[in-house]
């Protein structure tokens, strides 16, 4: 593993079964990109990497990717989807934004809507929040008895044991930025007229829950970084030093996988194109 690569996991992996000190945790990463116009060379390198790899997993449809992106309101899910995914083509990757679960939804148990999103062999599927909305905002709104969404870190360590077992690799991401630079980015949309479209009033009302949600993030990091799916918290205010971190880490990821093509059966000299 190269050495860049082995500081960037030692700096955002949560340990499993250690407490992820979240508190703790930098939202910014001189120490691994303390220069921008480097990061973003390696970001569009590292992006491009990840089309070639891509294209060879589709190709072979024998194991599939799951990226998890998780954070609060403007940490910057959409934006890494755009710099670490914007070389692929749509044919091999598939991403899916959570919002509010549908009546449908809900009649089903929680997991029911992020099971059918799970990526298929040879996708790489990228998911915008996820199955732990239902131990963040749901536990942080009360939106289900504390003893339900007790049951459901268990559940989902099962569920991602399954989908492991099963082929799928899963990196979770969770963007970790301080309350000032959310306050920036908020505003931003108020001043921006290009950006109005993004405002949401409610992302105020969940800004004054940020502790409560800083400590239910916590919870779920401590309770579902596993050896099979472990979390790793990435510094998000500077938004080139988060896409260069989760760009070198799908990076690696695929090539760890390291998908092949198939081989056919035929020779190309056998066929003669006139």
């Amino acid at each position: 593993m190269p050495k860049l690569i082995k500081s960037i996991n030692d700096a955002i992996l949560v340990q499993p079964g250690e407490a992820s000190k979240l508190a703790q945790r930098s939202t910014v990463a001189d120490e691994l990109f303390p220069e921008r116009e480097a990061a973003e060379a390696e970001t569009k390198e590292n992006a491009k990497a990840i089309d070639g790899l891509q294209d060879a997993l589709w190709a072979g449809r024998s194991r599939a990717l799951l990226v998890i992106l998780q954070g609060i309101d403007t940490s910057g899910k959409d934006g890494t989807v755009r710099a670490v995914f914007n070389r692929c083509g749509p044919l091999g990757v598939a991403v899916t934004a959570f919002g509010r679960p549908s009546e449908e939804e809900l009649a089903h148990d929680f997991l029911w809507r992020i099971h059918m999103a799970a990526p298929k062999k040879g996708m790489i599927g990228v998911f915008n929040r996820s199955q732990y909305e239902d131990v963040l905002v749901v536990k942080v709104r009360g939106l289900a008895p504390a003893d339900v969404v007790e049951r459901r870190y268990e559940q989902i360590n099962a569920f991602e044991r399954h989908l492991t077992e099963n082929g799928v690799t899963v990196l979770k991401f969770m963007l970790n930025i301080s309350k000032d630079e959310q306050k920036e980015r908020l505003q931003a949309r108020l001043d921006d007229l290009a950006k109005n479209w993004k405002f949401n009033a409610d992302d105020l009302e969940d800004r004054k829950l940020w502790s409560d949600y800083q400590k239910a993030y916590e919870v779920a990091l401590d309770r579902c970084s596993t050896e099979h799916a472990p979390w790793r918290v990435v510094p998000s205010d500077r938004k080139w030093q988060r896409n260069a971190i989760i760009s070198a880490v799908v990076r690696r990821t695929l090539e760890d996988m390291n998908p092949k093509y198939p081989k056919t059966d035929w020779k190309p000299s056998d066929f003669k194109i006139t």
